[in-house]
């Protein structure tokens, strides 16, 4: 199955969030409300030290696709 590179989350449990979760590498889940990150992979150190370096764009990036969706649905 291929899956899109973001994917929009919600859970009843947790009204005030909402997640984007990233599906190719390096796989996390970000919390939007409060933009906690929980990364789905095991890194090594020199994985490490590249995910310090584009953290802050897979975030960016993440929160984009979350804009761009919404306005998509209050489009319609």
């Amino acid at each position: 199955m291929e899956l899109p590179k973001y994917i929009l989350g919600d859970n009843t449990d947790y009204p005030n969030a909402s997640y984007v979760i990233h599906t190719e590498f390096p796989r996390f889940i970000i919390n939007l409300e409060n933009d906690e990150v929980e990364w789905l992979e095991e890194f090594d150190q020199h994985d490490q030290k590249e995910l310090e370096t584009e953290t802050e764009n897979y975030i960016r990036e993440a929160s984009e696709f979350y804009d761009r969706e919404v306005a998509r649905y209050d489009n319609d």
